[in-house]
């Protein structure tokens, strides 16, 4: 997907009430972003996969770049929250 279409599908998601999940740190997250976001951190987020929601949450996952939100999506997976979407970057909202 480009990440126009990345954009419109996940904003398409979030207006549906899926959570949207920034895993960036808290700086990173106080420098901007979506306003609808909660901020766990991708090292928080084993410990804290419950704040997201109870399985079967639907979630919308991004990073600054693409590589943490990868690697949330395998640990909140483990946790049993398999409706995920990965947007990658913040810059694609």
């Amino acid at each position: 997907m480009t990440p126009k279409e990345l954009s419109l599908k996940a904003r398409e998601l979030v207006e549906q009430g899926w959570v949207l999940l920034d895993v960036r740190t808290p700086e990173e997250f106080q420098m901007g972003h979506p306003e609808p976001a909660r901020n766990i951190p991708v090292q928080e987020l084993p410990r804290r996969v419950a704040e997201v929601g109870p399985p079967g949450t639907r979630v919308v996952v991004y990073c600054q770049a693409g590589g943490r939100s990868a690697m949330a999506t395998q640990i909140l997976q483990a946790h049993g929250i398999t409706d995920i979407f990965d947007l990658k970057s913040v810059s694609y909202w």
